[in-house]
């Protein structure tokens, strides 16, 4: 026995039952109908009926009315009510035509609309409706991941095509994060797969709501998650990645009474720190550091190599300042004093940016050897 072929289903908004009836009577070989005779309860059955696939509506409803229940559709968080097709009875009110026609409505009949008019308006409307529907799809599949909500890889890729370029042409920065839990695969074992995706699904809403605006977070692989950063230093993401990587070390997670060891490895890429100059290639660099985290043995980020240099020097630095200190405090080497003051500020704002090169690492050299200040004051 074959399957019966389900007919579009339509949702027929009138007080008047004879119009209802008149109005089935023209379609009912062709579509499917819900009838309410007030707007309140066909918005109900609206927001519940996935089905639906048009709304036939009277203007002259009781309150509430056709045009409110036409804002109320063309208003609503849900992308399928908002783009609902509406097709409005009205009367010989063009006042209310005219409004109807400014707040949505998509085309319009009269209780005098004979069959065959009425069948080409509704099934325009529904070939319509169906196009943008697969527009929407399309477009949501190639931007959006159908689970999170967060973006594809392929559309965080075409971001950092169009970041990178703008920051080789203008002397900016981008920066790349890759972000992946460590041993996921032990969770997988213990606990199955749908623990597994609600906590990566948890993990994506905490971190969309520490980024930026500017930001972009997305899917590198099903286990990777990764954030597109204009304008953000290395040494910035690697801050970032640091926190995040503590705070879920911390995480008091329980599941069937155990808690839950969990701890994420972040890798960083940046230009223009690290010779790359394409977003794809960026991207797969920042993936390699992840990857060279995990096998380090994970909690933890490998950032570009410029960071571990800085990291290294900030001790050096605070030995720096600690000195140029007791210059000017105690003036025991005047030459060292003097530059102590020129030079400080320049400092204290280097550490505080973290934009350590070779310029500070000549000023160190001077600042941590008096004799070679007294020479030069000498040679002078």
């Amino acid at each position: 026995m074959e399957k019966p072929i389900s007919l579009p289903r339509i949702l027929l908004v009138d007080q008047s039952r004879i119009a209802r009836a008149t109005i089935v009577k023209h379609l009912r070989d062709r579509f499917d109908f819900r009838e309410e005779a007030d707007g309140e309860a066909a918005w109900q059955v609206l927001v519940l009926d996935h089905s639906i696939q048009l709304v036939i509506c009277s203007l002259s409803l009781a309150l509430p009315d056709g045009n409110d229940l036409l804002v109320r559709v063309r208003s609503s968080r849900l992308a399928r009510l908002r783009q609902m097709p509406m097709l409005m009875i009205s009367g010989d009110d063009e006042q209310a035509i005219a409004r109807a026609r400014e707040q949505g409505a998509s085309d319009f009949i009269s209780r005098r609309t004979g069959a065959a008019e009425m069948l080409a308006r509704v099934e325009s409307l529904l070939n319509l409706g169906l196009a943008q529907n697969r527009l929407n799809d399309s477009l949501e599949q190639t931007i959006q991941n159908a689970e999170t909500g967060l973006f594809t890889r392929k559309y965080i890729e075409a971001q950092a095509l169009s970041a990178v370029s703008h920051a080789l042409r203008h002397d900016g920065e981008v920066s790349i994060m890759v972000i992946g839990f460590d041993h996921l695969g032990a969770v997988l074992e213990a606990h199955g797969i749908d623990l597994a995706k609600q906590l990566q699904q948890r993990f994506a809403a905490l971190l969309a709501g520490k980024i930026r605006k500017e930001d972009s977070l997305g899917h590198l692989a099903d286990s990777q998650l990764v954030v597109l950063s204009p304008g953000t230093s290395c040494a910035a993401c690697e801050s970032f990645g640091n926190r995040l990587r503590e705070a879920i070390h911390a995480a008091n997670i329980v599941v069937h009474g155990q808690r839950l060891n969990l701890s994420v490895s972040i890798g960083v890429s940046n230009i223009p720190v690290d010779a790359v100059v394409s977003g794809g290639a960026l991207i797969e660099l920042a993936g390699d550091r992840l990857t060279a985290a995990q096998q380090a043995g994970g909690n933890r980020v490998v950032s570009c190599p410029l960071s571990s240099s800085r990291a290294a020097l900030v001790p050096r630095i605070d030995q720096a300042i600690a000195l140029i200190r007791v210059g000017r405090e105690n003036e025991v080497v005047p030459h060292l004093a003097t530059l102590g003051r020129q030079v400080l500020p320049l400092l204290k704002l280097l550490e505080r940016e973290w934009t350590l090169g070779l310029p500070l690492v000549e000023i160190e050299k001077c600042l941590l050897d008096p004799a070679r200040d007294s020479e030069d004051a000498g040679q002078d």
